[in-house]
C-alpha cells in the first residue's frame, strides 16, 4: 500500500511513477478525497471542543439559577455529539474509500526497471550454461519413456479434475529429492531459517501480501473463510506482520517449502500439456525481511541463492528484468531465472525474485526500531523462489533425457536417491 504523505508530497512524481505502470494519474482524486477525509476529522475535533465548553457550563448555568442559558448549552450539547457523530462517519466513510483506492494501486516501479507493455519488452541480464546439443529430437516431459510409469494425469483428472497430476514411483522420489536438495543448500548454506508454515490462512494475512482484495479469484477459500496459499510468501512474509521489532533482529531470510494453490484464473487455453502449469504445486520459498538501505543488497543475494541450485543441478538458465508491463501488482523489481527446456525449445520461468519495499509492510504494519532512536521505521519485504520444485523437475527430466528413453539425473541430486543415478527407459531407479 502506498503512503499518503509520499503522494501529498510529491504528486506529480507519484503520477509519473504510475504512468510507467500505464495507469491514468490519481493523484488528484487521491488528494481530494484525502482533503475532505482530514476536513472532516478536523471539524469533529472542533466541535468535540465545543462541546466539552458547553458541558462544562452547563453546570454553572444550573447552579446561577439562569434557566434560558441552561437549556441552550444543554441543546448545544445535544446538538455538537449529533453533529460529531455524523462527522465522524464521514471521516470513517473517506477513510475506507481512500483506502479501497490506495490498496488497489500496484507498485511503483524502481527507477532502474526498463519501461515495457509485457514479456516481449523484459530485458536478459546474462545466460549461465549452454543446451545440450541433442543427436535426436528431445521430447516433452510428459512424453519421456522413463517419466511415463510415474507420470499420470487421467487419473489425477478422475481424482480432482484438470491442472492435477499424480506422481509416483521414481518421479515422486526426484520430486522430493529436488526440495529436499534446495531446502538442505538453502539451510545449510544460504543462512536461511526453515519454516515449515500453515497453508492455511485468514483473510488478513492474505490481504498483508496483497493477496486480497484484487486478485482474490486467483486463490481458493475455504467454506469457514481460511484461504489456501498461493505461495509459502504468504505465511513466511506474514510472521512481521503487527510486529515492530529491533533493527538488530534484521535481516530475517526465511524458507519453506509447501504445496501450492493457484486457480488459474484467466489461463484458460495455457501450458494445458503435462505440469507446467498446475492448480496444485510445490514450491521451496524464500522470504527476506530486511533494512531499507539493505533491500536491493538482499536481492542480489536471493538472486544468487536462486541461481546457485540451477547451477548445481547442471540446468542452463538465463536472468530477467521484467518490465514496468510485466512486473506483479506488490513488486517494485523483479529477477525471473527461465531454465532452459529442450522439450519446448525455449526458456520457461523456474524463479521470480522481487523486492516489494515498504508496500507489504505498510499494509501488515511490520516496522523496526532504529538503533540510533526516532521513529519506528517500516521494514522492506522480498520474496522468491528457491525453487519451484515442479518445474525444475520438468527441467531435470528434459535435460536429462538420453536416446534410449532413460533419463541421466544430476549428481548433486545422487545422494538423494540412495545414489541412483538414472531412471531406466521403463520407470525404474538405477
Amino acid at each position: 500500500m502506498h503512503d499518503i504523505r509520499m503522494i501529498r508530497d510529491n504528486p506529480a512524481a507519484f503520477d509519473a511513477a504510475l504512468s510507467r505502470r500505464d495507469l491514468a494519474p490519481m493523484s488528484a482524486d487521491i488528494l481530494a478525497l484525502d482533503e475532505a477525509r482530514r476536513a472532516a476529522i478536523t471539524a469533529a475535533e472542533t466541535a468535540l471542543a465545543d462541546r466539552n465548553a458547553a458541558s462544562k457550563n452547563v453546570g454553572k448555568a444550573k447552579a446561577s439559577g439562569d434557566e434560558a442559558e441552561f437549556e441552550r448549552l444543554r441543546a448545544l450539547v445535544a446538538d455538537k455529539k449529533a453533529e460529531i457523530a455524523r462527522l465522524e462517519d464521514e471521516a470513517r466513510a473517506r477513510d475506507a474509500e481512500l483506502t479501497a483506492i490506495l490498496e488497489a494501486i500496484p507498485n511503483l516501479p524502481a527507477a532502474d526497471i526498463p519501461d515495457g507493455d509485457s514479456e516481449d519488452d523484459n530485458v536478459e541480464l546474462h545466460r549461465r550454461g549452454t543446451p545440450r546439443e541433442f543427436a535426436f529430437k528431445p521430447l516433452e516431459h510428459f512424453d519421456i519413456p522413463a517419466v511415463k510409469p510415474s507420470m499420470d494425469f487421467e487419473t489425477a483428472a478422475k481424482l480432482s479434475g484438470a491442472r492435477f497430476v499424480l506422481l509416483s514411483g521414481a518421479i515422486a522420489r526426484l520430486h522430493r529429492a529436488l526440495a529436499q536438495f534446495m531446502l538442505d543448500v538453502h539451510t545449510t548454506e544460504n543462512g536461511l531459517t526453515e519454516v515449515n508454515a500453515p497453508v492455511l490462512v485468514r483473510n488478513e494475512t492474505m490481504y498483508g501480501t496483497g493477496q486480497l482484495p484484487k486478485f482474490g479469484e486467483d486463490s481458493y477459500q475455504t467454506t469457514n473463510g481460511w484461504w489456501l496459499i498461493p505461495t509459502s510468501e504468504v505465511s513466511l512474509t506474514n510472521i512481521v506482520a503487527g510486529e515492530t521489532v529491533e533493527e538488530s533482529y534484521l535481516p530475517r531470510r526465511y524458507t519453506a517449502h509447501s504445496l501450492c494453490f493457484r486457480s488459474e484464473a484467466g489461463s484458460a487455453g495455457r501450458d494445458t500439456a503435462g505440469m507446467l502449469r498446475q492448480h496444485q504445486f510445490e514450491k521451496v520459498e524464500m522470504v527476506s525481511v530486511t533494512h531499507p538501505d539493505k533491500s536491493d543488497e538482499e536481492q542480489r543475494r536471493m538472486l544468487d541463492c536462486a541461481e546457485g541450485i540451477l547451477d548445481r543441478l547442471g540446468i542452463p538458465y538465463r536472468t530477467i528484468v521484467l518490465c514496468t508491463g510485466d512486473m506483479g501488482f506488490g513488486a517494485t523489481r523483479t529477477f525471473d531465472i527461465e531454465a532452459w527446456l529442450p522439450g519446448q525449445n525455449t526458456y520457461r520461468e523456474i524463479s521470480s525474485v522481487s523486492t516489494c519495499g515498504a508496500f507489504q509492510a505498510r499494509r501488515m504494519n511490520a516496522r523496526f526500531k532504529p538503533e540510533g532512536g526516532g521513529k519506528p521505521e517500516f521494514v522492506h519485504t522480498l520474496n522468491g523462489s528457491g525453487l519451484a520444485v515442479g518445474r525444475c523437475l520438468i527441467a531435470v527430466l528434459e535435460n536429462g533425457q538420453q536416446e534410449d528413453g532413460s533419463v541421466t539425473l544430476p549428481e548433486a541430486l545422487h545422494p538423494y536417491l540412495g545414489g541412483k543415478t538414472r531412471i531406466e527407459a521403463d520407470g525404474t531407479l538405477a
